[in-house]
């Protein structure tokens, strides 16, 4: 989960690349915002699709390191998401997020995000709370309903390790464990200096009892790949 200055990131692809590759990574994965985030330049299918050949022609050039095409997908109300299909089968994977319309009840929030849960391209619910520390409450929503509806899905939840966010909190954490979901430990850069930030991601799991085991980023580009191809595909 990371962002370029093709939206509201501070760097280029290739610096973000070239700033992975220093950290020991195999694989970065590139998720600008969609259309709906406007105030951040979110793309469009057509920017997109520039991206997704941007990337292409990166990786034939690279060695030791594999950028992953993706997307920071909006989920909207009605639990649609931002962008169509016919772009979405082009990504490796998507991260889809809450990001309006966060006052909606318990009720109507879970659903919401359950019925976006249903689209095959759905990958990781990305800062599942919505929240921001001493900022922002997190959105009502009911967090084992929507574990349970990942873990049946195939799709997985993600710990954002900004420490603004640390979200997902270390209770829900373990409630993921204890239930199977595996989790996606991510930084949600949007510089070079953020990439560091996957200290506090590490750190918010240990607090919830995960192992290197219950989290899919600690896995080989292959292994991720695999796991990333939903069976309803």
């Amino acid at each position: 989960h990371t962002h370029t200055k093709e939206t509201d990131g501070h760097n280029s692809l290739e610096e973000m690349t070239k700033a992975a590759k220093d950290r020991g990574y195999e694989y970065i994965a590139v998720t600008e915002h969609s259309k709906k985030v406007a105030m951040a330049k979110g793309l469009d299918a057509e920017r997109l699709r520039k991206q997704i050949t941007a990337i292409n022609r990166l990786n034939e050039k690279l060695e030791g390191i594999t950028v992953l095409k993706g997307i920071e997908v909006d989920i909207l109300k009605d639990g649609s998401l931002d962008l169509s299909d016919d772009i979405l089968k082009e990504l490796d994977l998507t991260v889809c997020s809450v990001h309006y319309n966060r006052n909606l009840s318990e009720k109507e929030q879970t659903e919401r995000i359950i019925r976006a849960m249903d689209n095959p391209y759905f990958n990781i619910l990305g800062h599942p709370t919505g929240r921001l520390i001493n900022e922002r409450e997190p959105y009502r929503v009911d967090m084992e309903k929507i574990m349970e509806a990942a873990r049946d899905r195939g799709c997985f939840l993600e710990i954002n390790a900004h420490p603004d966010r640390l979200d997902l909190p270390s209770r829900y954490c373990k409630m993921a464990k204890d239930m199977g979901l595996k989790m996606v430990i991510s930084t949600d850069a949007h510089s070079l200096a953020d990439l560091d930030f996957i200290r506090f991601g590490v750190d918010q799991a240990r607090r919830g009892w995960l192992e290197a085991k219950d989290v899919l980023n600690t896995l080989s580009l292959k292994q991720l790949k695999e796991l990333l191809k939903k069976t309803k595909r």
